[in-house]
């Protein structure tokens, strides 16, 4: 077990050549209350901000998230915010993460409340849309790696001399990169959604077309679903 020395947590050291994700604190102890109130704190700014911007869940980027709905993702963050307290590298990791997510929400949030949920999603698709993919992807390199080097730079400044690493700098550090990593991450995958919708919606408006011209294609594939009319001979 850790924290059994009375040190301070903010003076706490880890006194491994790297950190051990394993080392945990007793249950029911101070520090683990204290644990317990950061993720609590933390993941509930993450919901309530989520909350204000899309209370039906409509612009949720994470899809488990938004499968999940409120009232199951309500009982399972409550579950991992009582047993990630357990681990104070895991509990500080996630609490920044939560922080930043809900900085990020908070930022937009009165925008998509006021114009509504549908309408928010509709323009931002129309702008990304209208936007070179080449543009956006290289602002959005340029919002994640620079976040992700500040918790590079700190991680790295987080080791003493002697080859100690200080447990709350370091872990704060790793939750600004994981933060970057999810921006990245879950944008990409939005952007890759909507380039697949965008490929379906043109497809199907190219075969409306043929279809009204009547030059559609045998073996296409609206022709299952709509299928041939049957010429049949004239009865003698």
């Amino acid at each position: 077990m850790v924290g059994e020395s009375g040190l301070p947590l903010s003076q706490f050291v880890i006194r491994h050549s790297s950190l051990n994700m394993d080392d945990a604190i007793p249950f029911g102890s101070r520090w683990y209350f204290l644990m317990l109130a950061v993720l609590v704190f933390s993941r509930g700014m993450d919901i309530l901000s989520t909350w204000i911007a899309t209370p039906n869940l409509v612009l949720e980027g994470n899809p488990i998230a938004r499968k999940l709905g409120w009232k199951w993702g309500l009982l399972v963050n409550a579950v991992l915010v009582t047993a990630l307290a357990l681990w104070p590298v895991s509990a500080i990791v996630v609490s920044t993460m939560s922080v930043l997510v809900a900085a990020r929400n908070f930022q937009s949030a009165w925008l998509m409340h006021t114009l509504g949920e549908h309408e928010y999603r509709d323009w931002c698709v129309a702008r990304i849309r209208e936007t070179r993919p080449t543009l956006y992807l290289f602002c959005l390199a340029g919002n994640t790696l620079l976040v992700a080097a500040v918790g590079g730079v700190l991680i790295f400044f987080s080791r003493a001399e002697t080859g100690e690493w200080f447990l709350v700098p370091v872990a704060i550090g790793m939750g600004i990169v994981a933060y970057a990593m999810a921006v990245a991450f879950y944008t990409l995958l939005a952007l890759w959604r909507l380039r697949r919708a965008s490929a379906r919606e043109e497809r199907l408006s190219a075969a409306g077309k043929m279809f009204a011209d009547g030059s559609t294609p045998v073996g296409s594939e609206l022709t299952g679903a709509w299928g041939q009319p049957e010429v049949r001979p004239p009865p003698k």
